[in-house]
């Protein structure tokens, strides 16, 4: 299956519009289309628009889509040059916008290029527990997805105790991601990155995450990988407010994308202790 499959996204007869069923298996746990199911919605229609590779793409979240509606993805061809394809991608619910979304798309063929990020020393999957969640899953985006925390701290350890702002966890869609020969793509690392707002509660040592504000991909090196490593770095929480970015690299240690976000820090209600710092 690819990710415009498992997303259920298809073209209309306008080559510039697409549409989206919001469904529950898209959904996050609170009953609203997950940030990254979106974002990854809109780079793929700009990728089959345009015919070119997403090289950056950053959206900005401003309502939610739920189950049973459909989410129409309105794409514009802004410049058009012979290697780069600026482009942007409205998507709504009838008159409701759900998320914006501006990107660049092309390719320049050079020689020339290099990683200085390292992924992160860790066990491997398999030697990784499976990342808890605080309400069930079944039927979700969460559950299409498989998540092992390789550095991190189980939710009866959040006492309240600031951590050191970083988490690091395996993640991949099988749907998608079927064995280590697939090449992964901007789409699926648009879904595996939205997850900085995980990583503030874990910083802040509370039961809690947020709702994203918004979320930056920038593409590396697309190459085949089972697993893609989430290295999460909370950068800070001021004002309600969190920011953070995820470097994402494929098992061999290539720097896929990296994704950064700012989201509305919330805490779950009636759990856990007071944040200190």
């Amino acid at each position: 299956m690819d990710s415009r499959t498992f997303l259920g996204l298809e073209q209309s007869h306008n080559p510039y519009r697409w549409w989206l069923p919001v469904t529950s298996a898209l959904c996050t746990g609170g009953n609203f289309l997950f940030g990254g199911c979106g974002l990854g919605a809109a780079i793929s229609a700009m990728e089959g628009t345009s015919g070119r590779e997403c090289v950056w793409a950053t959206g900005q979240y401003l309502s939610y889509a739920t189950p049973g509606e459909v989410m129409d993805i309105d794409v514009t061809i802004a410049v058009e040059g012979h290697q780069i394809t600026q482009a942007r991608a409205v998507c709504h619910v009838g008159n409701r916008e759900i998320l914006t979304v501006n990107a660049a798309l092309g390719n320049r063929p050079m020689e020339q290029r290099g990683q200085w990020v390292e992924m992160p020393q860790v066990p491997p999957p398999d030697q990784c527990f499976d990342r808890p969640h605080r309400m069930p899953v079944d039927g979700t985006v969460m559950d299409r997805m498989e998540q092992r925390l390789a550095r991190g701290r189980p939710m009866e350890l959040l006492d309240g105790t600031a951590g050191d702002g970083q988490v690091v966890m395996w993640a991949r869609v099988p749907e998608v991601i079927e064995s280590e020969s697939h090449l992964v793509d901007a789409t699926t690392l648009a879904v595996l990155g939205d997850f900085v707002p995980m990583a503030v509660g874990q910083a802040l040592g509370v039961l809690g995450g947020g709702n994203s504000l918004d979320n930056t991909l920038r593409l590396g090196q697309l190459v085949a990988t089972q697993w893609v490593l989430l290295d999460i770095r909370v950068h800070g929480v001021e004002h309600g407010f969190g920011h953070g970015l995820v470097h994402m690299f494929a098992e061999d240690g290539t720097l896929l994308a990296t994704a950064s976000q700012s989201c509305i820090v919330r805490f779950w209600t009636g759990d856990g202790p007071t944040p200190r710092s």
